[in-house]
């Protein structure tokens, strides 16, 4: 009992000094000094290439029992021709409606029983598949797989079926305020011709003239090895993935297709602010923006950080004046579209029906006082993109879209080791030549959606350039007949 007691009473002391210690060298008047932002430390990718032409890039990950793969393809919607608009989406669409020896319902229920998830898609730039399986699953996964890229049915009925799937999206459209907005702002920007000017699901009248023998010859010019990559990451060895890739993919070939670059939209030239009624419509949706820069810009991390003290982060000036100070919206926010050709520029938000000229106000103001920024400003922007960036390398599946958007617009090895340290590197002489080159509020189109009798006065008071009043009609075309 004595012994009990003495280990007690020493736990006590020794407690109490502690306690003591720790009083006395705490300062809980202010808050801790942040230390060092970290570096990252990806390991290097491999690469290897098959007998077919198609470049692999490689990274093995053994934590999980988990495989991703991706195949890029380098054409997207901008390889459409006017009369064939939506055709790339379509055909991505229809890679999965039947392949090999099964057809859609069956594809569809082996894809559920492996308990994998297997999808292709199409943007505007490019096209891809993707894969995402335990990697046990993975050689029965990777034969559907090359069945869809290789062997794809294209039945008549599920196209069809497909088309006016399209067609009753369409009509959805005309009483979706976002999808009216987004719309119109890239018509505006880019010009309806312009592949970034245009919608990836085409209209009315060209996804009703697509045909069988449209997707298919549109999938065996642009899926094909020539025009693609592929990048793995998971827990394989690199010799067993070149084994089993080769042997699903010897007999795909290359289709010597040239790829058209989207060529860069002209700058936006002045300020038009454009009405698209929407009687009744209780908010108004926004967008605000130009034409950007592309990927390849050497300002990239100046204006990645100007662009988070703007409207790229939640605790950002847009978002801080629309949504915590004035109560205007949900979130109000920027972003900077890049892409092998340039992109667009946008800020965007929805707001209450009645405020719709104040909030203008407010984003013409937040525009305008960027070029305003304090050390603070810039410190803490830099630190919150160096900080945030490891996240985007959790899981297998965010690693292959990281290397493949390096792959894709052909950045250097090194970008990912270096990436925190060219964003802690960039100065207030770089963030203000940003915002001199790319932020010019005076060449921008306004787009506003939202119900013309009740915002139109206010707008018009504000003076903030030409006034243009449309019907969705002229936006989006005659609400089709299903």
């Amino acid at each position: 009992m004595k012994s009990i007691k003495i280990i007690i009473s020493t736990v006590l002391i020794a407690s109490l000094g502690w306690s003591w210690a720790y009083a006395q060298v705490v300062d809980r008047s202010k808050a801790p000094a942040a230390g060092e932002v970290p570096s990252l430390n990806i390991p290097a990718v491999s690469s290897f290439t098959l007998s077919n032409g198609l470049p692999v890039y490689f990274l093995e990950k053994k934590e999980a029992p988990l495989i991703q793969l991706t195949l890029t393809f380098k054409a997207g919607s901008s390889a459409e021709t006017m009369k064939q608009l939506g055709l790339a989406s379509l055909t991505a669409k229809m890679m999965t409606e039947g392949a090999g020896k099964r057809d859609a319902l069956e594809l569809a229920d082996e894809i559920d029983f492996l308990g994998i998830n297997l999808s292709v898609y199409a943007g505007r730039e490019s096209s891809g598949i993707s894969l995402f399986t335990p990697s046990a699953k993975f050689d029965p996964a990777l034969a559907l797989v090359k069945d869809i890229l290789t062997a794809p049915a294209f039945p008549e009925k599920e196209l069809e079926r497909r088309k006016k799937e399209l067609i009753v999206s369409f009509v959805q459209a005309h009483d979706e305020p976002r999808a009216i907005a987004g719309t119109a702002f890239n018509q505006f920007v880019f010009g309806k011709d312009h592949p970034f000017g245009r919608t990836t699901a085409g209209n009315e009248t060209t996804i009703k003239a697509l045909t069988v023998n449209d997707v298919k010859a549109f999938h065996a010019a642009y899926f094909a090895p020539d025009l693609a990559y592929a990048v793995v990451a998971g827990d394989i060895r690199k010799d067993d993935l070149k084994s089993k890739l080769e042997t699903a993919f010897r007999d795909w070939k290359p289709a010597s297709k040239n790829v058209r670059a989207v060529d860069d939209a002209k700058p936006t030239k002045g300020r038009t602010v454009y009405i698209i009624d929407k009687p009744g419509s209780a908010q108004t949706e926004i967008r605000v923006g130009c034409v950007g820069v592309k990927r390849s810009n050497p300002d990239y991390y100046a204006i990645t950080v100007m662009n988070t003290i703007l409207g790229g982060s939640f605790t950002s000036r847009l978002n801080n004046n629309l949504r915590e100070q004035k109560g205007y919206t949900y979130g109000a926010f920027s972003r900077f579209g890049m892409f092998l050709s340039k992109g667009a520029f946008t800020v965007s938000t929805s707001v209450q029906t009645e405020v719709t000229d104040k909030a203008l106000t407010e984003i013409m103001k937040e525009l305008k006082n960027i070029r305003v920024i304090s050390d603070e400003d810039l410190s803490k922007a830099k630190n919150y993109v160096a900080l945030s960036y490891p996240a985007d390398f959790e899981g297998v599946q965010n690693m292959v879209s990281m290397i493949d958007e390096k792959i894709y617009y052909g950045l250097l090895d090194s970008y990912f080791n270096d990436y925190t340290k060219n964003i802690l590197a960039v100065t207030m002489d770089d963030v203000k030549r940003a915002v001199q080159n790319y932020i010019q509020p005076e060449n921008m189109a306004i787009v506003l959606v939202g119900d013309r009798a009740k915002i139109e006065s206010g707008v018009k008071a504000l003076k903030l350039g030409k006034l243009v009043n449309l019907k969705r009609e002229d936006v989006l075309g005659k609400i089709p007949k299903i």
